[in-house]
């Protein structure tokens, strides 16, 4: 065998390598098209704020366009971790060819997506406008529902009251200390060190601040469901008191499908023709009386409130149906009416049979309509809804990796964008083909 020849490995051996990145990356690949939509913005909000400009002193910035562009195929790709992404533009090759050279890192990916709030909302308006326009979206009927994504928080974080206070107290006398130690330390390293470990603390202290400023608004909450339901309320032991997470603030215990109680946002979805046209985060534990604020968001963003809105019965209250036929008469409300339970005593049935004699006729109407097999019918059209949420959700929208409110918002945004953009592409092969045979 000393006579084989092979090539054998050499990994010592210095090698310059020429790699032609646009050559390695297919004419009819999905990132050439992010790419060509991500062209086509205004991103002038973005480069308003570099100041690296003419003369001035300054390192170049990254291009926006590299780093809208990289958080949207990362987010169709299921990636959204900063630092997840910063290894793949590293390394993978779709990454890299939407980089072309530009290094970018981990708290610059961050720090652009927490600020691109404002922008994505924007381009959500824009592109639902711009697929009305195309026929892709008709908005005959709107479909409504909340799905529960987990928060960047576990159930152990969740504190009563006593113990936020404690941790707080611990907190401050911590960074108190860390800043001192900052002071008086001349050495560079340990300075380093000693600013991440401050940094660090002092993050954590403004979220525990911010958890024990939540508990007033969840005693609120809770005095206000005693006055509804006092036998509930008589029940409850000091121990039930409200809980408030030291990790992210904004989250709520809510009860998921699988049964499970976990840290949570409650987000609001409404579609039409299986794209997204509103999507809202919110702290509430359940969907109801949040159904005017979606069709709101609808109307905001589309110019026209839906001739037709499904929605679960949990969501729709009846004072939301008398508002609706107040504020929007053409459209049609299709969600189940809560009836009397079968096992209900004879003195809350008749309860139920005067409280209906003296209802509106537009509740009447609704009852009517949705006891008819033609309002059976519509309604079970409901189930659609549950696509995008899919779909979504196996690109990661099923657990948020950053805290708070606005910065769950900016990332239920940007799903939103990147769900519509790979069902629009979709669809226009679709009707492409279609128009070809």
């Amino acid at each position: 065998m000393d006579d084989v020849r092979v090539n054998r490995a050499d990994r010592r051996q210095p090698a310059f390598e020429m790699v032609d990145l646009d050559r390695l990356v297919g004419e009819d690949h999905r990132v050439r098209d992010v790419w060509a939509f991500v062209e086509t913005l205004d991103l002038s909000m973005f480069y308003a704020r570099i100041k690296a400009r003419g003369e001035t002193a300054g390192r170049p910035a990254a291009d926006p366009r590299i780093l809208l562009a990289l958080w949207l195929y990362a987010t169709i790709d299921g990636i959204g971790s900063a630092r997840a992404l910063d290894r793949l533009c590293e390394h993978h090759l779709i990454y890299r060819w939407i980089c072309g050279g530009v290094g970018v890192n981990h708290e610059l990916l961050r720090t652009f997506r927490n600020e691109s709030g404002a922008f994505l909302d924007q381009l959500l308006t824009q592109s639902l406008t711009a697929l009305i326009e195309q026929g892709l979206i008709k908005l005959d009927e709107v479909i409504t529902d909340g799905t529960k994504v987990r928060a960047s928080a576990s159930r152990g974080s969740m504190r009563h009251a006593p113990r936020v206070a404690e941790i707080e107290t611990e907190l401050k006398a911590r960074v108190a200390k860390l800043r001192k130690e900052l002071d008086d330390d001349p050495a560079v390293t340990e300075r380093r060190l000693k600013a991440r470990r401050l940094a660090a603390a002092e993050e954590r202290a403004r979220r525990v601040s911010a958890a024990r400023g939540k508990f007033a608004e969840r005693e609120a909450e809770r005095a206000a469901r005693a006055k509804q339901h006092p036998g509930e309320a008589a029940a409850r032991s000091e121990e039930d008191g409200p809980r408030v997470s030291t990790s992210d603030p904004d989250a709520r215990l809510m009860k998921m499908a699988d049964g499970a109680t976990r840290a949570c946002y409650n987000v609001q979805v409404a579609t039409a023709d299986e794209f997204v046209v509103a999507i809202q985060p919110t702290e509430r534990g359940n969907d109801r009386g949040l159904a005017p604020a979606v069709v709101a968001e609808v109307e905001r963003r589309c110019g026209q409130a839906p001739p037709r809105l499904l929605a679960d019965s949990t969501a729709m209250t009846e004072e939301d149906i008398v508002g609706f036929a107040a504020d929007h008469p053409g459209m049609t409300v299709f969600a189940p009416p809560k009836g009397c339970s079968e096992t209900a005593k004879p003195e809350s049935r008749a309860r139920y049979e005067r409280k209906l004699a003296r209802e509106p006729d537009c509740l009447r109407d609704w009852r009517a309509r949705m006891a008819s097999d033609e309002g059976k019918k519509v309604y079970a059209g409901r189930s659609k809804t549950e696509h995008p949420h899919a779909r979504m959700k196996n690109c990661g929208f099923g657990r948020m990796l950053v805290r708070g409110l606005d910065k769950v918002r900016t990332v239920c945004l940007l799903h939103a964008v990147a769900h519509n953009f790979v069902l629009a592409a979709a669809r226009r092969t679709v009707r492409t083909g279609c128009g070809a045979a």
